[in-house]
This record gives structure tokens, C-alpha cells and sequence, in this order.
């Protein structure tokens, strides 16, 4: 059982991190509280002896990303509608470490920063996750797509907490719900990059058995068995699961080829890799690539493909850099 914690020792070290993310060494929970004092309520004395929380209570979750936010990358005003998905900070800024690594392969291993590098969040969510931190570490500039309406709102409001923000993440409302990028992406735009975290699950059935075998993993009762995690419907699951949702993805790629540099895509499980491979390879994607990734004993990975050759992906980037240069 957690008691009140009382002293400032940190949390334990999270292995497996990218070495440049913020977040390797664990949570410092006394310069958190200071950044976020609405934390403080939530902090407990954890079996490792240092403060730590309750990871099933979402609230606490919430507060421990709010503080997180506002300490590592200076956001203001973050906060969720209830029962929205509240991703973890650190994995999320690993993907983006991992991303800034594979553009720079493409610029002979310089990390490529400014608004110049445009990225596609697909499913950007309530939180804006993705565009705060990437623009944050980078300075990128973002696109963010969803399907729901309030996620989008509560992404509006946490851009409007933020002065500057606004200018460089715009958000779009994904008008079908089967499509990906069409209905996202303009005839006359082009990306350095897209991003998604896919939704996993193949139905709300699938949803909920999930939640309920974390609960008992957790060893809480019946009664919070049934409770899910957090997430809505569109953010947990989709027809086909993950590999469905990724099937699309790769399907309307093919169209948008030539104006992406790089696709990308976080892939939960492993078991989808094969299938995910044999689809690039159907659709003659010139350079695939799986990047692995983890957090303590958590494994993950994304998969990244082109439709653009390595010189053609150097001459973007040399247009890209001529046209910047014109413009300063």
C-alpha cells in the first residue's frame, strides 16, 4: 500500500528511453509539484520508497501529465474532457526523438528543426500530444486530424492557453470516418513527415475485455473491473483493429506519395509487423523501415516508408532549404 510521500527522492529511471528525451531519468516529483502544484494531492509513497501515484486513477494520471507538460516543455492550460484518452509523456516524445532521427538520415545526421519540417498528426486526440512537444523539441510545425469534435475543441482550447502556438499547429476535422488522409491533405500541400498513434482494438467488445483483465492484473475488484482506462470509442478501436486502420493508411499513401517524405506509424502489437510488411511491399514502397523503441520492459516500435528515393528525399530537402533561405 502507497503512503504520503514526504521527501523529494525521484522515481526510478526509465530505461529504454531515446537519449534525448526529457524523461529518461524518471519523474522528479518535487520540481513537477512546483511547476504544477495541483499534482501534490496525487503524490504517494511508492514500494521503491520515493513519491510516485496511483496509475489507475485517471485523475492522478491527468494531474502527472499536466505538471509533466508544463515543467519539460513550458505548456499552460493542459487539460482533458473526462473520459479521453491521457497518453503516457514520455513514449510519446520518444516516437518524436525517433522521427527527428529518421528525417536527419536524409540530411546526413543533422536533426532537421524550425516550421520549415511539416508533420501530420493522424489522430491528434483531445490531449495534442504530439504537436506540443514535437514544435517544443523541434519547432516543427503541425497539422493535427480527428474524427470527434470535442477533441478537437479541448485541442483548440490548449493551443489558446499557449500564445504562439496557434501559428504553427492547425487543426482539421476528418470528415470520414473510414478515410485517413483524404479529406485531410490539400491538393497543393506537402509533409516532411505523418504520425499516428492507430487505435488497437477491432470492437468495444475487444475494449472492454481489455480493461477488465487490466483491472485484475491490478488485482481491484469486480466493481472497477468494468471501468474502462480511459479513451473514447474512435481513439480505442476501429473495424479491423489496428491492422485495418494501418491497411488504409498504407492504401491512401500510395496516392500522396510524392508529397510526403516519410509515412509513419506506431505498431502496437508485433504480430501486425508481417502483415504490415507484405502491404509495403504490395504497394512498392521504396525504403521501409521498423524503428524499435521501449520504456522499462514495455516494447514498441513504429514502421516508416517512403514512395521517394534517397535522392529524391535529399533534393526535398535542398528545395526546402533554398526556399527557406529566400524567405529570411
Amino acid at each position: 500500500m502507497t503512503t504520503p510521500a514526504g521527501g523529494p527522492e525521484p522515481a526510478p529511471s526509465k530505461p529504454g528511453l531515446h537519449p534525448r528525451n526529457r524523461h529518461r531519468g524518471g519523474y522528479d516529483f518535487q520540481r513537477l509539484v512546483q511547476a504544477s502544484p495541483g499534482l501534490a494531492p496525487f503524490v504517494l509513497r511508492a514500494p521503491h520508497g520515493g513519491p510516485s501515484i496511483d496509475f489507475a486513477d485517471p485523475a492522478a494520471v491527468q494531474a502527472l501529465n499536466r505538471a509533466l507538460l508544463a515543467e519539460a516543455y513550458g505548456i499552460r492550460g493542459w487539460d482533458l474532457p473526462a473520459g479521453y484518452l491521457c497518453p503516457p509523456i514520455p513514449g510519446r516524445a520518444d516516437y518524436l526523438h525517433h522521427l527527428a532521427d529518421l528525417l536527419a538520415t536524409d540530411t546526413e545526421g543533422q536533426i532537421p528543426r524550425g516550421a520549415a519540417i511539416r508533420a501530420l498528426d493522424v489522430g491528434t486526440g483531445a490531449s495534442l500530444v504530439y504537436p506540443l512537444i514535437g514544435h517544443r523539441e523541434y519547432g516543427w510545425a503541425f497539422v493535427g486530424s480527428d474524427l470527434d469534435a470535442t477533441a478537437l475543441a479541448s485541442a483548440a482550447r490548449i493551443l489558446a492557453a499557449n500564445p504562439g502556438l496557434g501559428e504553427v499547429v492547425a487543426l482539421r476535422r476528418q470528415p470520414d470516418g473510414k478515410a485517413i488522409f483524404q479529406g485531410i491533405v490539400t491538393a497543393a500541400e506537402r509533409f516532411d513527415l505523418s504520425l499516428c498513434n492507430p487505435p488497437f482494438h477491432g470492437s468495444m467488445r475487444e475494449v472492454r475485455e481489455a480493461s477488465r483483465a487490466k483491472w485484475r492484473k491490478l488485482g481491484r475488484g469486480t466493481e472497477e473491473a468494468g471501468r474502462n482506462f480511459g479513451g473514447q470509442g474512435a481513439e480505442l478501436w476501429c473495424e479491423g483493429g489496428e491492422a485495418g486502420f494501418i491497411r488504409r493508411m498504407i492504401e491512401e499513401s500510395v496516392a500522396l506519395g510524392p508529397r510526403f517524405r516519410w509515412f509513419t506509424t506506431l505498431v502496437s502489437s508485433s504480430a501486425t509487423l508481417p502483415t504490415v510488411h507484405r502491404l509495403l511491399r504490395h504497394v512498392e514502397a521504396t525504403e521501409i523501415r521498423t524503428i524499435p523503441m521501449a520504456q522499462g520492459q514495455k516494447q514498441s516500435r513504429f514502421v516508416a516508408w517512403t514512395f521517394l528515393g534517397a535522392g529524391a528525399r535529399r533534393a526535398w530537402v535542398k528545395a526546402a532549404t533554398s526556399e527557406k533561405q529566400r524567405q529570411d
